[in-house]
């Protein structure tokens, strides 16, 4: 089983979509481009690479939604696809199967695409980028959906440290240079849900998929996708501030997953618990000094981001579910990015250290 996680709605989120609101519609039924002319919500050929709880979720709802949707699957997951479709299951107990999404395993064996979706592990893009690179026309675009810092995070970005390669996440430039910047726009998944079997997922809870340019601009293309992905029944909008939202998720990522990974609480026990709600504190608190050196302005309170991943209850976080099912764990995009940065602003980060440090060495005991 596979799960993907928002680790949280923060508290004041609906406060947060209203301002976002002020320059740009939520959910559009009816997107506007740039020049604020209506935009028919044209049909576009999706490429997911990756069918975990995220991308097959996303996979069956663009389908639901018009659009051409193939996805590259291997083993099971390719047969399972192949010969039922994808399934996803909802809490009121109904369900959707598509039985028109295309699946192919080879990379070679595929398409003209209007969007690829990276929705693999963070950890996996760097291995994974000559392939990527092989989806990509002339005019593609990739959207990533990753948990944590992405390796995008310094390309055409207007603060401190502008161009930085994150090594964490990109040490040979390998993924720089399959999947060029330009064709990049950030995507931050919020929705909880679970894979159950291959090819069938279980949507837990959340809607919203939000999308920006990397320079903050508010292009036609990137209004398209929001556009595309709310016909899919995503609550979509551009951002013009997308890495303060991805900061903002990253930011329960960083302490409640490893958190989680190492005690085996649930995110609810994890805040209930006096010395694990402080452990978490700790972490954040250090993250936002980071985020402050950065010009990287967070929404929420440390105390705020705590208590909207308490609402959540009893969910066991993806890198809990890792931990029990033997896989490896995202140490590197969700917590050791967030060493890498500390280092880059001179900013100290003990407790993070400390918890990378301990969460680094389960992770070797896995793989």
């Amino acid at each position: 089983m596979s799960a993907a996680c928002t680790e949280g709605k923060p508290t004041g989120e609906q406060q947060d979509d209203e301002d976002d609101e002020q320059d740009c519609e939520h959910a559009p039924l009816l997107p506007r481009s740039s020049s604020g002319q209506t935009l028919f919500v044209a049909a576009l050929r999706f490429c997911v690479v990756g069918v975990g709880a995220i991308g097959g979720l996303m996979a069956a709802r663009l389908s639901a939604g018009g659009h051409d949707v193939h996805v590259v699957a291997r083993g099971e997951t390719l047969a399972a696809i192949r010969d039922d479709g994808l399934t996803v299951t909802f809490a009121d107990g109904s369900a959707t199967i598509r039985t028109d999404v295309s699946v192919v395993e080879n990379f070679d064996d595929t398409l003209d695409f209007d969007v690829v979706i990276l929705a693999v592990k963070a950890h996996q893009i760097a291995g994974l980028a000559d392939k990527i690179s092989r989806l990509l026309g002339d005019e593609t675009i990739v959207v990533p959906v990753q948990n944590g810092i992405p390796w995008w995070f310094f390309q055409r970005f207007a603060g401190p440290h502008a161009g930085y390669n994150l090594q964490t996440l990109d040490p040979d430039g390998a993924i720089a240079a399959a999947i060029p910047v330009e064709r990049v726009i950030g995507g931050i998944a919020y929705p909880a849900a679970e894979r159950t079997a291959p090819n069938v997922i279980h949507h837990i809870e959340g809607d919203r998929l939000p999308v920006g340019e990397l320079d903050g601009s508010k292009s036609d293309r990137a209004t398209a996708i929001a556009a595309a992905f709310s016909s899919a029944g995503f609550k979509s909008r551009v951002l013009t501030d997308i890495r303060s939202h991805v900061w903002l998720k990253a930011w329960g990522n960083l302490a409640f997953n490893p958190i989680s990974a190492l005690t085996g609480a649930t995110l609810g026990q994890i805040c209930r618990d006096p010395n694990t709600r402080q452990l978490a504190a700790d972490m954040m608190h250090e993250a936002a000094a980071i985020a402050e050196a950065l010009n990287v302005e967070v929404p929420l309170s440390v105390e705020q981001r705590i208590k909207g991943a308490e609402t959540v209850g009893e969910h066991r976080t993806s890198m809990l579910q890792d931990r029990d099912e033997g896989r490896t764990m995202e140490v590197g995009p969700l917590i050791g990015v967030f060493v890498e940065l500390g280092r880059l602003t001179g900013i100290s980060t003990p407790t993070i250290d400390a918890v990378h440090a301990l969460i680094k060495q389960l992770n070797e005991r896995l793989s």
